[in-house]
């Protein structure tokens, strides 16, 4: 029975979990908790930033760049000024079109920007000059424009690349990748599609009186689909004729009729020489270079050339979800298709595996946490006790396990500044358990240890000091406060610290409160009184 009444709450903490059976069964669910938390929650290199922007797009076809200025980017400019929260306007004008691009400051909330944006365009319509077009709003979503993966496909060194055949091979991988769960966006760059090559003879154009826009109209006018509504029939069906599409080969291409010379039709062949084959003008080629080859000479030797045409298939997540578990299925999906490519004379690799970068990041800093805690324990060895010390350690795996599942819960991802938050508040964490042990400790080391029991000292212990350890520990709560409002881009790159390291401060006080005692009561025991031992022998000695 403990006759000793807590006032604090730290005590009363103390007294209704000390000989409670659920004690345990709460440490070990904590424990799970954190360890499930560490498994599932997103992984990301760096925390997500909310970025909100967009572009206004405004044609007015024949308008010279100061006509486009005058009368479409300034007035613009002066209406987005407008809207709250916009931190800078950047207007371009060019032949035809103006662009006003607007950046929003760091932490509005996309949706509402956007809206904004949109609304004010649309408000202000009748202010535009006659002739502009319909302008295009165009938000930035800069969640999924950053890519976790990149992949370089480049022909095998021996093989005949047929980049026809791989365009559509590519454009079925690129299908399959995007319906990967959390995929949000998809880009091929680079990649030549098949088409038919028409080199006009600039000669002979002039010498049939002919110019580009006729054998450009003769092609436009036979290539594409003419569907016709012919009207009902007596059984009430909807009729249609069609013109098929009437180039299906070279022979096609070459017969097309572009004009009349002297009675006589004047065909694609007479004038330009068509071919099948891949749009090779395609100026969005990029090249990849391989470490092992690096001159021509090395290439040489190595049969292996410097620096191959590659086509850039990019893979982006969305927002808030794991890039880990995202990154792993996108490459079991590039692994499925490694031999058609193979087939087609091309390979792949991996340029950038944003996952991978994650999971390495967090695992190291996960790694350090164990080695904080291992040298903290070492620590604690000398200064307290080895039974005294364990006791601690076995705190700060709960603390860290209630912060993970808090951040979990409230939508964070684990990130390296997550992390930098663990590491910067383990020294902190250990602090009220260390203060509950030192005074159960001088407790047991009191005159009058004998006379109370176990559990009345425990819990004494731990209500004395509830008061002071509170106090200490809010004081360095409000710490961390300002960082809330640190506005900016670093404000919200830091804001996990000033989330993370309050809850996990809170923590530390409950678990101190909770399991030091709770523990103490298995691992401890009162010493022997010395004068117990005195006193015998002097009763031996008077006999």
């Amino acid at each position: 029975m403990i006759s000793y009444k807590p006032k604090d709450i730290a005590g009363k903490l103390a007294l209704g979990f000390l000989k409670n059976p659920l004690t345990s069964v709460l440490g070990i669910s904590l424990l799970l908790l954190g360890f499930i938390s560490l498994q599932v929650m997103p992984r990301e290199e760096d925390p997500q930033i909310a970025i909100s922007g967009g572009a206004v797009i405004a044609p007015m076809p024949g308008a010279t760049p100061q006509e486009i200025e005058n009368v479409i980017v300034n007035p613009l400019e002066r209406k987005i000024r407008e809207i709250k929260g916009v931190d800078h306007i950047f207007g371009i004008a060019m032949h035809d079109v103006g662009i006003v691009q607007v950046v929003y400051k760091i932490g509005e909330r996309r949706e509402d920007a956007n809206l904004k944006l949109y609304d004010k365009v649309m408000q202000n319509m009748d202010q535009l000059p006659k002739g502009v077009m319909q302008p295009l709003v165009k938000p930035f979503d800069i969640d999924i424009d950053i890519p976790i993966l990149t992949f370089a496909l480049y022909p095998l060194e021996g093989q005949k690349a047929d980049y026809e055949k791989l365009f559509p091979i590519a454009r079925r991988l690129q299908q399959r990748i995007n319906a990967v769960h959390n995929v949000a966006k998809t880009t091929l760059v680079g990649a030549h599609k098949p088409q038919f090559n028409v080199e006009v003879d600039l000669n002979k154009l002039s010498a049939y009186n002919l110019s580009m826009g006729q054998i450009m109209k003769a092609i436009q006018s036979i290539a594409v689909n003419v569907p016709n509504v012919k009207g009902r029939t007596e059984s009430k069906k909807l009729l249609i004729f069609g013109v098929k599409n009437a180039i299906d080969t070279v022979d096609d291409v070459k017969n097309i009729i572009v004009a009349q010379y002297m009675g006589s039709p004047i065909y694609l062949r007479d004038v330009a020489r068509v071919e099948r084959g891949i749009d090779f003008q395609n100026f969005k080629t990029a090249y990849i270079g391989f470490k092992n080859a690096r001159t021509p000479e090395e290439a040489a030797k190595a049969k292996l050339s410097p620096i191959k045409e590659q086509i850039t298939l990019t893979v982006s997540k969305l927002a808030g979800t794991n890039a880990v578990f995202v990154a792993n299925d996108v490459l079991k999906v590039m692994e499925e298709y490694r031999e058609q490519l193979h087939k087609l004379g091309f390979g792949y690799i991996v340029t950038r595996d944003y996952g991978k970068r994650a999971n390495d990041a967090v695992n190291e800093l996960v790694d350090h946490l164990l080695i904080t805690i291992a040298i903290i324990a070492v620590m604690l060895v000398f200064a307290l006790g080895f039974k005294e010390a364990v006791i601690v350690t076995l705190t700060v795996p709960a603390i860290l396990a209630v912060t993970l599942f808090i951040a979990w819960i409230s939508g964070q991802t684990i990130n390296r500044i997550t992390l930098f938050a663990f590491l910067l508040a383990l020294g902190l964490l250990v602090d009220a358990a260390i203060i509950v042990i030192e005074n159960i400790h001088r407790h047991l080391h009191s005159h009058d240890v004998g006379e109370r029991s176990m559990e009345e000292i425990l819990v004494e212990a731990t209500d004395e000091i509830g008061a002071p350890t509170n106090i200490a520990t809010l004081a360095i709560i409000m710490t961390m406060v300002p960082m809330l409002f640190v506005g900016g881009m670093m404000g919200s790159f830091m804001k996990p610290i000033p989330l993370n390291v309050p809850v996990a401060l809170v923590a530390s006080l409950v678990v101190a409160y909770i399991f030091t005692p709770y523990l103490s009561l298995k691992m401890l025991k009162k010493p022997k009184p010395k004068h117990a031992h005195g006193k015998k022998a002097s009763e031996e000695g008077a006999k």
